[in-house]
């Protein structure tokens, strides 16, 4: 019996869509038939492109993550665009760092930076989607977490491991609230992925310093996690909503 994810007819947002993660995301359910709605923040040519190339009839939005008015009128600018949203992944995120020995008023600045895109946003379009899941019938979200919810993180992380904690119980809350109104809700928790944003990590101790955390010889690429999202939103794997899947290569196992 094979098994084919077929998402045609799907219109699935894909924050932070433009590199790394969300990009292997929009690629990979463009690939299996979906119409993407690219969310982006500064890199409008680069989303353009993505959209063009991905096909399906994707199309790119703008918004920073970081206003709560921009990211209310993103999910109304998708909705009036597409008519419908099938599936939402929350993917976009940052890591700033600030060290607790620090100033005060910058390592606050980080805090909210942080909490206002990786977990306000995250919960506003989710609240948004919900909204709609409600009366279309249902609908799949799939939020981008971290191994750091688990794990931890770094000192000068403190503000994105606590973030992605909060997307965890969120994610898990949505899913036990609203499961018998056909709406489900994943976690996926990388652990260090090779994207742009970790490029200063490697760079300052090394590929090897890092492989050395992890159980396998290569480190996990942003394609290693885009298939088990485009599953998680075909409706194959349903009942595991609530559930967090662990791609972290070994690095944390619990």
């Amino acid at each position: 019996m094979s098994l084919r994810i077929d998402l045609s007819g799907q219109h699935i947002l894909v924050t932070g869509a433009t590199r790394g993660i969300g990009r292997a995301i929009s690629e990979q359910l463009a690939e299996a038939g979906a119409k993407v709605a690219i969310h982006y923040f500064q890199s409008r040519d680069t989303a353009q492109h993505l959209a063009e190339n991905i096909g399906h009839g994707a199309q790119s939005f703008q918004a920073d993550l970081g206003k709560p008015v921009e990211v209310l009128q993103l999910f109304h600018n998708i909705l009036d665009k597409f008519k419908r949203i099938d599936g939402v992944v929350n993917n976009a995120g940052i890591a700033i760092g600030a060290s607790v020995e620090g100033d005060d008023i910058a390592f606050t600045d980080s805090w909210s930076r942080t909490m206002l895109v990786n977990l306000h946003a995250t919960g506003l379009i989710c609240k948004k989607a919900i909204n709609h899941f409600q009366e279309i019938g249902g609908g799949r979200i799939v939020n981008i977490a971290s191994r750091a919810a688990f794990r931890g993180d770094t000192s000068d992380y403190l503000a994105y491991a606590a973030s992605k904690g909060g997307v965890v119980a969120l994610t898990r809350s949505i899913a036990r609230a609203y499961g018998k109104q056909g709406i489900k809700a994943f976690t996926v928790a990388p652990g260090f992925t090779k994207t742009d944003m970790a490029t200063d990590f490697i760079e300052k101790y090394g590929e090897e310093y890092v492989k050395n955390d992890i159980a396998l010889t290569s480190l996990t690429k942003p394609a290693d996690i885009a298939p088990t999202v485009a599953f998680l939103l075909s409706g194959l794997s349903d009942h595991a909503t609530g559930a967090t899947i662990d791609i972290n290569a070994g690095s944390y196992v619990h």
